[in-house]
């Protein structure tokens, strides 16, 4: 038999075991005005295809969530390999997150990266309070995939690639 550690006060070993799962990354972007904002988030799912739904979880503390949130629809990109950088201009704090960053717009707003993977055109449908986050619940509108381009994936603390 094992024994499982309690979960200590601290949230760093919480942090690392989460991070021994891989996930993709998304862009999760829309007009604001004229100006694109987005966010990345990995901890992105497919939960229902009738209907089709998506979700995502976003900290209560995020600046960007807020302005996202009014928008009439939402781009999800799901980030390639090659779109690191991107991935992390997007998530800084500060700066021009989309200088240097290739984006087209959907007549309802929506804003997807150029050369990702997938676009997701998403409305928000509902969020659910969790903790220190919202589940973000998005209903898909339309959708683009590009299955011969590899994904970004994220692994402990870390872009990773696939490797066939």
């Amino acid at each position: 038999m094992i024994s499982v550690d309690p979960l200590p006060q601290d949230t760093r070993a919480l942090r690392d075991a989460f991070s021994c799962f891989p996930s993709g990354v998304v862009a999760v972007c829309a007009l604001s005005g004229p100006t694109p904002v987005g966010m990345v988030a990995s901890s992105f799912t497919s939960v229902s295809l009738e209907p089709p739904f998506v979700s995502l979880c976003v900290q209560k503390s995020s600046n960007t969530w807020p302005q996202l949130r009014g928008a009439g629809r939402l781009g999800i990109s799901i980030l390639a390999k090659s779109q690191d950088a991107a991935c992390k201009q997007l998530a800084s704090r500060n700066g021009e997150r989309f200088v240097d960053i290739d984006w087209e717009v959907s007549d309802e707003g929506a804003v997807f990266l150029n050369d990702a993977a997938a676009w997701l055109d998403c409305a928000l449908s509902r969020e659910i309070e969790a903790g220190d986050h919202w589940i973000v619940l998005l209903e898909l509108r339309g959708v683009v995939s590009r299955p011969e381009i590899n994904p970004l994936v994220f692994h402990a603390s870390r872009f990773r690639q696939l490797v066939a």
